[in-house]
């Protein structure tokens, strides 16, 4: 039976859409992705409609094989039963304001959930072919305490930690996974490898390597310390900063997809045509000529990822908690109030502008026009709710470091304090303002609903009390009584 697009087969090689459409691109030869040299950790949709793309481009501009993608779940075995049906094969539906194109991706050759697959994961660490371990596992997925720090009491921490001997295939957090997979690999002698964070922190290659630091000192005996010692002298950790907007796929999409390409898509990932990486050019074993494909390789990467976190995201989550809360269903709806657009502008040119360090080249003002123009895409469909989840762990590192930078110099960030209002009211009001409930997907939840019931009913207690939750605003910002009281007056406002 045919789905709403028409399509009867599922994608695969056996299954690829007919070779004669101009909005149809198909993938390259299929040999130059068999051989995995890239093992992916968290292989949702940004992956793969951001540096797979990148990779497999390069490899075909390069014409170099080797770089095969192995992408790993952790959650859930959704991916894999996804892919695996379709020799990896997926779709990138990319939507502009004015057209809409399928490209098929052949760059993810193999799949694997961790959970079920561990030994087989361990194997791929270990595999002298492998040279770089890419990852998106989210803000909350590298398990660190408010200092930053490795939390040693999560529980898939803890587990890993006291799990026996090494190279032990049973770990369950991304940390322990590295950790024993590099044992494993300095066990069989297969040489250098580079662990390439590609998520919204800052730094984030030094927040990896300190967190493998963290597990490495937590071992009992010697084998901590020879990890370490191994992991210093063969393993590079280069930062990354990456870009694209990649909404949830939703059936409009995948019926879209099905018109196009004449077959099913189970595994389809809906994007916008742009799409940046900013990657500090530090391998320890080779890489793909990503530069090629247009990524750009550079020295210091700090400039480029503060700008997007600050000016991109923190935009996106002050947008999102606001516009939630005034009943708009998504982004593009959100930036098409002016009010609403005008405060994420303030935002940049009041408090995050003065904080930058401007990459070479790069104007301000029209990067954040752009921003905001692409965030006004109505064919993204991003839901204000979906950029919503997880915000304890998304301020720290979109808004917190605007604010703490501003009010080094005396100053009061007042839209980052809107902003924090506006994720504050989320939390506190549960709807928005037609009734519709909002959910509050976050990893704190607990914490952030007893904080509030705890607080007397006034804005400023509200207030007061999730601003002392250290895990996410640390302990300085109490020190400064005229951002908490922008913040309570914020919050007045809108509750």
């Amino acid at each position: 039976m045919a789905d709403r697009g028409g399509a009867v087969n599922r994608l695969s090689w056996s299954h690829l859409p007919a070779a004669t459409r101009l909005d149809v691109q198909l993938p390259p030869n299929r040999t130059l992705a068999e051989s995995v040299g890239i093992v992916h950790l968290g292989i949702g949709a940004f992956h793969r409609a951001h540096q797979a793309v990148f990779t497999e481009d390069a490899a075909v501009i390069a014409q170099e094989p080797g770089w095969g993608i192995c992408g790993v779940t952790q959650r859930s075995s959704t991916v894999v039963d996804q892919l695996r049906p379709q020799d990896g094969l997926y779709a990138v539906l990319e939507r502009s304001r004015s057209e809409v194109r399928a490209r098929v991706v052949a760059q993810v050759s193999d799949v694997l959930f961790a959970a079920q697959e561990g030994e087989r994961l361990l194997r791929l660490l270990a595999d002298p072919a492998v040279r770089i371990v890419t990852m998106t596992v989210t803000e909350k997925g590298y398990r660190r305490r408010a200092d930053g720090t490795l939390d040693l009491d999560d529980p898939a921490v803890a587990h890993d930690l006291s799990s026996p001997g090494r190279g032990h295939a049973g770990s369950r957090s991304i940390v322990g996974q590295l950790v024993r997979g590099l044992q494993a690999r300095q066990t069989c002698g297969a040489g250098p490898l580079t662990l390439l964070s590609c998520d919204n922190l800052t730094e984030n290659g030094r927040v990896l390597q300190g967190l493998l630091q963290d597990f490495c000192r937590a071992l009992p005996g010697r084998d901590g310390e020879d990890a370490a010692t191994w992991i210093a002298d063969n393993v590079t950790f280069p930062c990354s900063m990456v870009d694209r907007i990649v909404p949830a796929t939703t059936e409009r999409d995948r019926a879209d997809a099905a018109a196009l390409l004449g077959v099913r898509d189970e595994a389809l990932v809906v994007a916008e045509p742009f799409g940046q990486w900013v990657i500090e050019d530090r391998f320890a074993a080779g890489r793909p000529a990503w530069e090629r494909a247009g990524a750009t390789l550079v020295d210091d990467v700090a400039p480029y990822e503060q700008l997007k976190l600050r000016v991109l995201n923190g935009t996106h989550s002050m947008l999102a908690y606001l516009g939630a809360l005034a009943g708009y269903e998504t982004i593009a709806d959100t930036v098409a109030d002016p009010a609403l657009r005008s405060a994420a502008r303030r935002l940049v040119d009041d408090d995050v502008a003065p904080t930058l360090q401007v990459p070479p080249g790069v104007d301000v003002s029209a990067y954040a026009d752009q921003v905001l123009d692409r965030f006004a895409n109505p064919a993204l469909g991003h839901r204000t709710t979906q950029v919503a989840m997880d915000g304890s762990q998304k301020l720290p590192v979109r808004l917190l470091g605007t604010a703490r930078d501003r009010l080094a110099t005396g100053a009061v960030p007042d839209s980052v304090a809107l902003a924090i209002a506006a994720w504050m009211a989320y939390v506190v009001r549960g709807r928005d303002i037609t009734g519709r409930p909002l959910p509050l997907d976050d990893p704190l939840e607990p914490r952030l609903r007893k904080a509030v019931r705890d607080a007397p009913g006034d804005a400023r207690s509200i207030t007061d009390a999730l601003l002392g939750i250290p895990e996410i605003f640390g302990t300085e910002l109490t020190d400064y009584p005229a951002f908490s009281a922008a913040v309570a007056t914020h919050l007045k406002e809108l509750l």
